[in-house]
This record gives structure tokens, C-alpha cells and sequence, in this order.
């Protein structure tokens, strides 16, 4: 009887989870190691599911960077981006004009984010991969599915942005449809639900609009906190550097004073031995001299 096939979704889970939050460098060990893992617990399924996780990219592992490391940010990027896609489907060109400008700095911020945590992560963006981040938040706010993959934290590539919210926008046609002739008897219910859809719209339009300012003001001081952080970072490298120098200093005082002391103890000693030794010859000249006083009295003795 064939063994029912032990699986454990949580598990499976939270491996992924942590496959896409490391590195792209360390992706791929990590992945063998939690692969094996599952094996050796009998969950083959599980193994396999793992094993087919891709390595991201750079600029993938750097917006998966963002959305773990900034929740709230990211989440109102989110709900942003639900609003934008629907003011998009049927704003005037003017007022499309305004959201595209607030969109576009919106997006340049979250990228600068970005690149500002892989630095402190130790993997610095070049100026393509960050292309490459902005790109894809473009595509979040454009696309409801990019949307939804990036929510997850564990895209694979960069992804690409429909052309204008084409993804929620009708077609390119953007101007109400013309009422149908009716009789002069009937009532003006045409200009009516013209006149409500208007108000809809400019509802719409007033809400994305307020989304997209306070979306603005929260990565400006965002921006602040970071500017402050990485001026406060640099004072204390620079103090790092600065005790670094005074304790390479102050080591190499303390080599001179224990030579200076080596020295000084190797002289102590040979001065203890040149004093013992001049104890000795003292010692002995002192016996001779006795002696030869002993022997001249003995002689003056004799000689009376």
C-alpha cells in the first residue's frame, strides 16, 4: 500500500518568505539547503516546490527589499495605486496630466527607498538596476496583477507596466457617449446621469489627487528621516574613524613603552650582574688584603 505523502503548507511557506528576503547571492544554497531539508522529512512535494522557486534579480530582490522592509509605506502605495487605476479609467487629459506628475515622483522617491536599503544591506543599485525598481513600482501602480505579485515580497524579475493603466482603462476613446435623440416629451434623464457621472469623476479625480499629495508628503519626510540618518551614519563613521586613530596611537605608544620597558629591564639586570660581580672582586680584594697584612706581620715578627 503506497504511503500517503506528508506535506506541511506553512513550512513550504515561510521557506519561501525566506528565500526571497536574502540576497540574490545567497539564494541559491539556501534554497538546496531548505530543498534537502524537506526531502530528508519525507515531504517530496514540498521539496519540489521549493526547489522551483527562482532566484531574483538584483532589482526584483530590491523591490521585495522595500515591501518587507517598509509595510505601511508599502501598503499605502498599494491603496494608491487602486485609487490612481481608477481616476485613470475616466479622467479628462488634464486631469491625467497632474496624477502622471505626482505618479512619477511618487515612484522616483520609493526607487531612491529602495536603493537606500540595499546600500545599508550591503548591495549597492547601479543606476540600470534602479531604472529597473522604478520600472516595476510603475507596474504596481498601473497593474492590479503586478499589484498582487509584488503584495506577495516575492517577485523573480523586474516587472513591466501596461502602456498608461491600459490594464483598468477603457479604450482609448475617453468621451461620454452621445445621448440618443428623444422626443421632445420625454424627460431629461440623459443630462442627468451625464451631470452625475461628471460629479463621479471629479470625486474620483479630488480623491486620487489627495491620495497621491499625502502619498508625496509621507515620502518627503520619509526622504528626511533618511537624509538624517545617513548624515547621523556618517558622524559616527567618522567618530569610528577618529577612535580608530587614537587607539592605533595609543598601541603604538604602548609597543614603545614595553620596549622601552624590555630594555630597561635587560639593563636593570646586567647592572645587577656587573654589581654582583664587582661584590666578588670586592670580596676577594678585601681577603687578600687581610692576608697580606697577616703575612707582613708575621714577617716583622721574625725579622725582631
Amino acid at each position: 500500500m503506497r504511503r500517503k505523502e506528508v506535506r506541511d503548507e506553512g513550512e513550504v511557506e515561510a521557506a519561501l518568505d525566506e528565500l526571497y528576503a536574502l540576497p540574490p547571492s545567497d539564494f541559491v544554497a539556501r534554497r538546496e539547503e531548505r530543498a534537502a531539508a524537506a526531502r530528508t522529512a519525507g515531504r517530496a512535494e514540498d521539496a519540489r516546490r521549493i526547489r522551483a522557486a527562482r532566484r531574483p534579480t538584483l532589482a526584483a530582490w530590491a523591490a521585495n527589499l522595500l515591501r518587507r522592509s517598509r509595510p505601511d509605506e508599502a501598503e499605502r502605495f498599494l491603496e494608491l495605486g487602486r485609487a490612481l487605476r481608477e481616476a485613470y479609467a475616466t479622467l479628462d487629459p488634464e486631469g491625467l496630466k497632474e496624477l502622471s506628475a505626482q505618479r512619477r515622483r511618487i515612484v522616483s522617491e520609493l526607487s531612491r527607498q529602495a536603493a537606500a536599503l540595499a546600500r545599508e544591506a550591503g548591495h549597492p543599485l547601479s543606476d540600470a538596476v534602479q531604472r529597473d525598481v522604478e520600472t516595476t513600482l510603475r507596474a504596481v501602480l498601473a497593474d492590479p496583477d503586478a499589484a498582487e505579485v509584488w503584495a506577495g515580497g516575492r517577485l523573480e524579475s523586474t516587472l513591466t507596466p501596461p502602456s498608461e493603466f491600459a490594464a483598468t482603462a477603457p479604450g482609448p476613446a475617453r468621451k461620454e457617449p452621445r445621448a440618443p435623440a428623444r422626443a421632445p416629451s420625454a424627460p431629461p434623464r440623459g443630462k442627468d446621469e451625464l451631470a452625475q457621472r461628471r460629479a463621479e469623476r471629479q470625486q474620483r479625480l479630488a480623491l486620487a489627487q489627495e491620495a497621491a499629495r499625502e502619498a508625496e508628503v509621507r515620502l518627503r519626510d520619509r526622504r528626511t528621516e533618511q537624509e538624517r540618518a545617513d548624515a547621523d551614519l556618517e558622524a559616527a563613521r567618522e567618530r569610528h574613524r577618529e577612535a580608530q586613530e587614537q587607539v592605533t596611537a595609543v598601541e603604538d605608544r604602548l609597543r614603545q613603552a614595553r620596549a622601552e620597558l624590555e630594555r630597561a629591564e635587560r639593563e636593570r639586570t646586567e647592572a645587577q650582574e656587573r654589581g654582583r660581580a664587582a661584590a666578588d672582586a670586592r670580596a676577594r680584594a678585601e681577603r687578600e688584603a687581610r692576608e697580606a697584612a697577616r703575612q707582613a706581620e708575621r714577617a716583622a715578627k721574625a725579622a725582631r
